[in-house]
């Protein structure tokens, strides 16, 4: 049994009480397929109630924090040091079909750093969890990346732009360039989960681009706890600024990047 500090203990314990009511709501998103209207606002009411009750829960934990949040925007706490970054419900598409691969993530950044990081699947209870220093976890189960050291051996994630979003002709450029050098391509729809996956060694790496910080602050850490590295694509900055990013393992990084370059 892996013992959890006290910090990922509350976050756990602040994620699966906001989470109750998720795998009812998922239960009943299937009823609304077969109306012309469609679930879209009833997920995202749910959406907006996960993150509601993980502002009041981990404000509780630690009053003074600020809060980042996809639905609520930006929270200034009087401690400007620390920051939670939460997605209520990232792969939202998903939910809305009925389709089990979506997460509940938080983070929280100390000083720009992400120092700790949970993601939860509430249908299946997944439960993903990091701490600087101190390994990443599936469950009660040490994660490392895989150990791939060639593209051409390699299967990977990503996550294409939508309707309404940009970027649609260099997704097609990085696909192309990705797709032809590995053995598949896999675009999970929930940027958290495909984050787990490189940290649990299930696929070999992830690139995408148009991300915003609550989808992969948690995931960040759990790849680079498990052995990986995490980088933007184009850029020295974060991906936390950038909003692009490139994960792997270490071995593969060099060729993997490159690739994605070719595509510029």
């Amino acid at each position: 049994m892996v013992l959890q500090s006290a910090l990922i203990q509350a976050m756990v314990s602040a994620i699966r009480k906001s989470c109750k009511g998720v795998a009812r709501d998922f239960g009943e998103v299937s009823e609304l397929q077969v109306s012309r209207k469609g679930p879209g606002d009833f997920v995202t009411a749910a959406d907006k109630r996960v993150e509601a009750a993980l502002f009041e829960e981990l404000l509780r934990l630690r009053p003074g924090y600020g809060f980042l949040g996809e639905e609520q925007g930006a929270h200034e706490g009087t401690d400007k040091t620390h920051r939670w970054i939460v997605d209520p419900i990232d792969g939202t598409t998903n939910f809305m079909h009925g389709i089990p691969v979506f997460a509940c993530t938080v983070a929280l950044e100390r000083e720009g750093e992400i120092v700790a990081g949970v993601t939860f699947n509430p249908v299946t209870n997944d439960l993903y969890w990091a701490e600087k220093g101190k390994g990443a976890y599936h469950n009660d189960k040490r994660l490392r990346v895989s150990a791939r050291r060639n593209l051409d051996e390699c299967l990977i994630a990503t996550g294409a732009p939508f309707i309404g979003k940009t970027g649609h002709a260099q997704f097609l450029k990085d696909l192309h360039q990705i797709m032809q050098r590995t053995v598949g391509i896999r675009r999970l729809g929930a940027c958290s989960l495909d984050l787990a996956m490189v940290a649990a060694g299930r696929v070999d790496g992830y690139w995408e681009r148009g991300l915003k910080p609550w989808d992969m602050a948690a995931g960040i850490l759990l790849i680079t706890e498990a052995g990986g590295k995490v980088t933007s694509i184009d850029s020295d900055q974060s991906p936390m600024v950038t909003g692009e990013m490139i994960a792997c393992n270490l071995d593969l990084y060099p060729e993997f990047l490159d690739k994605l370059h070719l595509a510029k």
